[in-house]
C-alpha cells in the first residue's frame, strides 16, 4: 500500500524553520496487529524513495525487495512493515521540489533548513495517519540508521527495538569533508545559479559528478578492483569503472533534485545524538528493550568503529545489544547489494522478537 501523511501546520522544525501543509509518502507491506505493536517504521538512506519492495500498486523490485515479504527476513505475515520516504526528498514527501503553498512556486533554496530530526517527525506523523501508537521497530540504514536515532531521543517510548546499519552518532570529519566536496560540485556547475535554477533545467552536471564521487566512497577498492581491474572503456574513455561512473551519475541526475541533494547531505552532517544530551541518557530514556547495530568492515564512509561505538552507547544505556561485523566487498553499499548477508543478520534477529500471531 502507499499513501501520503498529512504533518502537523505549522510543522516547527529543528532549526528553527517552519512548513505549511506537509506531508510525507509512505509505504507499507502486510497488517498491523490487533494490538497494533508489530510495525517496523523504515528509514531509508540519502536517496532511496520509500518504495522498498514491491506492492500491488507498484510492483517494481524496490531497493529491500529481497528482504521484505511473506517468509522473508522482515516477514510481513508477521510484521507490519512501512518504508518512509524523508522529508526534505522528491519522491512524494514536501521538500524543495515541492511547491510552496503560500506562493504557489517551487521551494528551492527557500526551502527551510532541514534536520534529521525532522524526518523523524515525519515518520511519526506516519504512524499517527495509520493509527500505530508505538512501533515494535525503528530500523534505518545510512541516512536512515541516524535518523533511528534522533527518532529515539525526539519520541522516548515509541520503540520495542532498534536496528541501525551502518549509521553513527554524529558524523566524521572525514564523511563531512567528502559530502561537502560533493555540494560544492553541485553548487559549482553553471546551471545551479546560485540555487535559482528553474525545474526544466537542472545542475546536471554537477549533480552527476556529486554522484560519481559519492559512487567512489560507497563502495570498496577491492571491489572495483574484482569488478572493473584496468578493462578498457567501451564507451570512449579510457577505463570501464569510469564508464561505471558516469551511468552512476547520470541515472542519479535524472531523478534526483539538487537542492533535495543538498538539504539532505547537509542535515547528516550536522546531526549529534549529543545535541539532545548526554547520548547515554538519551537513549536510555527511549526505553527501548533490544538493538541490533550492523557494520561492514570495508565502509570507509561510516565505519567499523562508529558502529561499535553506537553498539556500546546502547550498552551503556542497559539496551539489549547484538553488534555485527560484515564482512562485504561492497563496503558501504552492502545494505543495498549484499542481500544474502543480510537475510542471514536479519531472519534470525527478527524471527526471535515476533509476537506469535496477529
Amino acid at each position: 500500500m502507499s499513501g501520503i501523511a498529512p504533518l502537523p501546520t505549522p510543522l516547527r522544525l529543528q532549526r528553527g524553520g517552519e512548513l505549511f501543509e506537509g506531508v510525507v509518502a509512505f509505504e507499507s507491506w502486510g497488517s498491523p496487529s490487533t494490538a497494533r505493536d508489530n510495525t517496523i517504521l523504515l528509514y531509508t538512506g540519502l536517496s532511496p524513495s520509500a518504495h522498498a519492495a514491491a506492492t500491488p500498486d507498484d510492483p517494481r523490485p524496490g531497493w529491500w525487495d529481497p528482504l521484505i515479504g511473506p517468509g522473508r527476513a522482515l516477514d510481513t505475515d508477521r510484521y507490519h512493515v512501512v518504508c518512509v520516504n524523508s522529508l526534505g526528498s522528491c519522491f512524494g514527501s514536501t521538500g524543495p521540489a515541492s511547491n510552496d503553498p503560500r506562493t504557489g512556486r517551487r521551494y528551492g533554496k527557500d526551502f527551510p533548513e532541514l534536520a534529521l530530526e525532522d524526518i523523524a517527525r515525519g515518520g511519526r506523523a506516519v504512524l499517527d495517519h495509520l493509527d500505530i501508537e508505538q512501533t515494535h521497530t525503528l530500523a534505518g540504514a545510512s541516512q536512515g540508521g541516524m535518523v533511528v536515532l534522533a527518532h529515539a531521543a525526539l519520541f522516548p517510548g515509541d520503540a520495542q527495538h532498534l536496528l541501525s546499519i551502518s549509521g553513527t552518532a554524529a558524523a566524521t570529519p572525514y564523511a563531512i569533508a567528502l559530502r561537502s566536496i560533493q555540494r560544492d560540485v553541485v553548487a559549482a556547475d553553471p546551471a545551479f545559479r546560485q540555487g535559482d535554477y528553474p525545474a526544466d533545467a537542472p545542475p546536471r552536471n554537477g549533480l552527476a559528478l556529486a554522484r560519481k564521487i559519492g559512487t567512489v566512497t560507497y563502495r570498496s577498492a577491492d571491489e572495483l578492483q574484482q569488478r572493473f581491474g584496468r578493462a578498457p572503456s567501451r564507451e570512449g574513455r579510457d577505463f570501464a569503472v569510469q564508464d561505471h561512473l558516469a551511468q552512476q551519475g547520470a541515472r542519479f541526475a535524472d531523478r534526483f533534485d539538487a537542492h533535495c541533494y543538498l538539504q539532505l547531505s547537509r542535515a547528516m552532517d550536522r546531526f549529534d545524538l549529543a545535541a539532545h544530551g548526554d547520548p547515554v541518557q538519551v537513549l536510555r530514556r527511549a526505553a527501548l528493550r533490544s538493538a541490533l547495530v550492523i557494520g561492514v568492515r570495508r565502509d570507509a564512509l561510516f565505519t567499523l568503529a562508529e558502529q561499535a561505538a553506537l553498539a556500546a552507547l546502547l550498552r551503556a544505556a542497559g539496551v539489549d545489544t547484538e553488534f555485527a561485523e560484515l564482512d562485504s566487498l561492497t563496503g558501504h553499499d552492502a545494505f543495498l547489494v549484499d542481500f544474502a548477508s543480510f537475510d542471514a543478520l536479519l531472519r534470525p534477529w527478527f524471527a526471535a522478537r515476533a509476537h506469535a500471531s496477529l
